[in-house]
């Protein structure tokens, strides 16, 4: 095994995605695990080093503490100096900070590098995908949230430290109640928890739907991505409501950051984006047309190459960057 051989975590809200890569970022075994839906942040660490363990094992390694680091994509304020992780709010009980890097690496025997999920996945989208070849790119990652990452002069731009937030850009005065709390922002139409929770209120005022019997049928807690697809396959009226109701307030968000930024490129991954594949994306890009400035010169709208990898995969990417 390479001495460069790394590990890549990406937390997200209904799953633990993990890779193990060689020095040329190929996959050698990978692993995935439902996050966990309570408890604390400790049990959300303890499943993510379980779930790194089997990846480990499948690409032949016995034992974690030979991994030359591991890096971690995480939603929430990120200390990547610290190594905390603070206020995801898509995960259970997590409101305040928690000492994830240093967590992992105890259980792990590895050192941990810990960044924002969607800004690791943008990161390997530009490295690695999509974006190989532009120099300026938004990366939105259509899932539990909607988080972006933004490439700017192919370096990401941060801000100061809150930059991408493109789920919380308000798309309608006064509209839906967002899970940040505040109302019209593009999450409350189109994130997935907030769908759930629109679903399930409409189903209680009568609204007919198969989406729970999916949910129970396939063994799940939640509206996971592969549920959302199954009742669109079955055309389930109050799926096709929401998702459309999505896919004009994701049209609305990204071009209003287009007519900011002026990007060369949209990349669209995230559970949901990747799970509805390139008919959703074309779907994304033609919302967004009513809206760009610039009508006659839009970005490229392209789906995220590196799949559900992604994410581990750029989380992957941050050992190097931090050592």
């Amino acid at each position: 095994m390479a001495d460069r051989t790394r590990g890549g975590i990406d937390l997200g809200g209904t799953k633990i995605q993990t890779v193990i890569v060689d020095e040329s970022q190929k996959v050698l075994g990978s692993a995935r695990a439902p996050t966990p839906t309570d408890g604390g942040p400790a049990d959300v660490a303890t499943a993510m080093a379980s779930a790194l363990r089997e990846a480990a094992k499948q690409a032949g390694l016995k034992q974690t503490s030979a991994l030359a680091g591991i890096g971690v994509g995480s939603p929430g304020a990120v200390d990547q100096k610290a190594g905390t992780v603070s206020g995801a709010g898509n995960l259970p009980d997590w409101a305040g900070s928690f000492p994830l890097g240093p967590t992992l690496s105890e259980a792990l025997g590895a050192s941990v590098a810990i960044g924002n999920d969607v800004g690791v996945a943008t990161d390997a989208e530009l490295a690695l995908g999509a974006g190989r070849e532009v120099s300026s790119l938004i990366g939105v990652f259509w899932g539990t949230g909607v988080g972006s990452g933004i490439v700017l002069d192919r370096r990401p731009w941060h801000g100061r430290g809150a930059a991408g937030e493109l789920g919380h850009t308000v798309v309608k005065m006064g509209g839906r109640r967002c899970p940040c709390g505040r109302r019209g922002c593009v999450e409350a139409y189109a994130g997935r928890a907030a769908m759930e929770a629109r679903a399930r209120k409409r189903q209680a005022e009568g609204k007919s739907t198969d989406l729970f019997k999916l949910m129970e049928k396939h063994d799940r807690t939640r509206l996971t991505s592969s549920i959302w697809a199954r009742a669109l396959e079955r055309k389930d009226g109050l799926a096709r409501e929401l998702i459309d109701d999505a896919i004009e307030a994701l049209g609305a968000g990204i071009a209003s950051a287009v007519n900011l930024l002026d990007v060369e490129m949209v990349v669209i991954g995230g559970g949901l984006g990747i799970r509805l594949g390139q008919p959703y994306v074309e779907r994304i890009e033609a919302a967004m047309r009513p809206h760009l400035f610039v009508d006659d010169r839009p970005p490229a709208v392209r789906l995220a190459e590196l799949g559900d990898l992604g994410g581990a995969i750029g989380a992957a990417l941050l050992v190097d960057e931090h050592q």
